[in-house]
């Protein structure tokens, strides 16, 4: 079958697309608060940075199993704290509306490599321009928008490059959830392309289409990562222009 005649691989690639517009930004800002949070800490700094770490060193295949409890939706514990407080959760493994939630919620456990980025990004904005701009009366947000954000633009810059290539990528979770026992029960909202040209490859044994897939998946990204570099470029700092 030719590659684009088999509907499993827009729908496929759609699944990724779509958790790929939901996976990049929440990271980047779940990270940058992050960040923030440990450059203000003062007493104590590297402790917090090693418990905020942690979790980046747990192996994928945990993870996922540990959310796999945490996530299901009859006695799983985040289903139970919603209830506490008078709210039904929803299947979040079962529910097609809800599967690549669960794997975004799965992917912000891993958020502290983006975040020690920010972090060191936040500790070379120089502090003599907060100080002058609080002397000339501006506030925290405008200090955020008006420093911290363009002194930082650089690093995030780079985080969205990196986080959109990983996320249409994204199969580790999402496998150990779903596909792992071979069974054609699971919801298709879970396919991602990864996953679809893992099986093309070493189910279907389809070397010539899954090499076709990947092909393809290399020329998305490539043409991806061109655009956010022509057009990103314009809204980064950089010091040595200046």
């Amino acid at each position: 079958m030719n590659l684009f005649e088999d509907p499993r691989v827009a729908l496929s690639l759609g699944n990724t697309l779509f958790y790929a517009l939901m996976a990049v930004p929440l990271e980047i800002a779940v990270a940058l608060v992050l960040a923030m949070l440990l450059a203000g800490v003062r007493r104590g700094a590297g402790v917090f940075r090693t418990l905020y770490y942690l979790p980046k060193m747990t192996p994928a295949v945990a993870t996922a199993a540990m959310f796999f409890l945490l996530l299901n939706g009859n006695s799983g514990a985040l289903n139970e704290l919603l209830r506490f407080f008078g709210i039904d959760g929803p299947q979040w493994l079962v529910d097609p509306a809800w599967i690549k939630p669960s794997i975004v919620l799965m992917t912000l456990w891993s958020v502290a490599g983006t975040m020690v980025i920010f972090l060191a990004a936040l500790k070379n904005v120089p502090i003599e321009l907060y100080e002058v701009a609080a002397l000339d009366g501006a506030g925290k947000l405008r200090r955020f928008f008006s420093i911290t954000l363009p002194m930082i633009s650089g690093a995030m810059f780079f985080n969205v490059i990196v986080l959109s290539i990983a996320a249409f990528q994204v199969f580790d979770q999402a496998y150990v959830l779903f596909w792992r026992d071979q069974s054609n029960s699971s919801p298709e909202s879970s396919l991602f392309y990864a996953i679809y040209l893992f099986q093309q490859a070493f189910r279907q044994f389809d070397f010539g289409f899954a090499a076709a897939m990947a092909w393809l998946l290399f020329v998305i990204i490539m043409a991806i990562t061109v655009i956010q570099v022509k057009f990103g470029n314009r809204f980064v700092y950089y010091e040595a222009d200046h």
